[in-house]
């Protein structure tokens, strides 16, 4: 996925995050590059890129599998569904989990086992925390390097892609901080939206608080 990425101009990531009462829920996140198939394809035909090894389709999903099969070890995590269409390029994930830290915990531990690098600060960052009724957002630093590592040809592309944000609750919602985000009318999901460029000049702009309405007893 991270060759993709890295080869993409035009990209719509959606993060689907659903949250419970109890702190379990559901996370969903959805890569399409249909837009960038013909580029994807050429690429792919070649034997390297940049001095680098291009990966055959059959390499790259086996390495998706790979994950997948991660992720379905990890503690606390259930659920797991991933969707792949090689044709048009595009990618859905889907897993359940007790709660937000073994969420976290769970993406780290992948993202460690994957990577090349020894040392990965930006893993210890705190993407999402849920307490009192108040739920805080940001994107994972992680996504941020991936985005900000992209040349600057393609950077300047990824104008027209799409980031989208959603955060689901049981509860209705009270108010919501990040002045870009949209309250659906049951006052129960947030959706925030901006485009891969701007999030890389400013990674903050997804970043958001969440006030759910107090239950009284």
């Amino acid at each position: 996925m991270t060759l993709f990425l890295s080869l993409t101009s035009c990209i719509e990531i959606i993060d689907d995050l659903s949250i419970s009462g109890d702190g379990s829920g559901t996370f969903k996140y959805h890569i399409n590059l249909s837009s960038s198939k013909i580029k994807i394809n050429s690429i792919l035909a070649l034997d390297s890129l940049d001095g680098k090894k291009v990966p055959s389709i059959a390499e790259i999903q086996s390495r998706a599998d790979k994950i997948v099969k991660q992720l379905k070890e990890q503690n606390g995590i259930t659920n797991v569904v991933f969707d792949a269409n090689y044709t048009d390029f595009i990618f859905k994930v889907t897993c359940d989990f007790n709660n937000l830290n073994q969420l976290q915990s769970a993406i780290v531990n992948v993202i460690k086992s994957e990577s090349k690098e020894k040392e990965m600060p930006e893993l210890n960052h705190t993407w999402v925390s849920f307490s009192q009724n108040t739920l805080k957002r940001s994107v994972p630093q992680i996504t941020i390097k991936k985005a900000q590592s992209i040349n600057k040809n393609d950077s300047d592309l990824l104008k027209q892609g799409s980031y989208t944000s959603i955060t689901r609750f049981e509860k209705e919602i009270e108010r919501i901080e990040n002045e870009n985000a949209n309250l659906s009318k049951n006052k129960k999901a947030v959706m925030i939206r901006t485009d891969p460029y701007s999030l890389t000049q400013n990674p903050h702009l997804l970043d958001n608080m969440i006030y759910l309405v107090k239950t009284t007893n």
